[in-house]
């Protein structure tokens, strides 16, 4: 079976931390599956609001979710300090991808890599639209710094 892979770049562009509550726990004590892409959408939020955005209005576009990859590294567990490091990459035409590393703050151990797609969508006329340009221009100058 093939596996999904995730790298992770040089130089994240943001971090925060999330305590796991108990809504995110299964039957098995543990972090549920299901509860990585809601602690992502929480990260990115977080994120994006620091910039003086949010997913309605980044840039003058909204950004919705086109798809998603993870692959889980280690159990967490109720009251857990979770670090999510974000990054961006793969910048195209009509989007980009964000990268979360996941990790326990006590023990410092990997957790979860995911990858969301995301595209610019335009609500007035329900479709994909082009990457803004000062969008473009601005993370082209990051990913360039930490590359160097």
């Amino acid at each position: 079976m093939a596996r999904v892979k995730i790298t992770i770049p040089e130089q994240h562009i943001y971090q925060t931390e999330i305590v796991l509550t108990i809504n995110f726990i299964n039957y098995g004590g543990h972090m549920g599956n299901d509860a990585i892409l809601t602690l992502c959408q929480e990260a990115r939020i977080r994120f994006l609001k620091q910039a003086g955005f949010s997913e309605l209005d980044f840039y003058g576009k909204s950004l919705i979710q086109a798809d998603a990859a993870m692959t889980f590294k280690s159990e967490v567990f109720h009251n857990d300090c979770l670090n999510f490091k974000l990054y961006i990459t793969d910048i195209n035409d009509y989007g980009f991808d964000f990268i979360y590393q996941v990790t326990n703050k006590e023990t410092n151990k990997e957790i979860a890599r995911v990858k969301t797609g995301m595209v610019f969508f335009d609500y007035k006329k329900r479709k994909i639209s082009k990457s803004p340009s000062e969008f473009l221009s601005t993370f082209h100058a990051i990913m360039t710094r930490c590359t160097l």
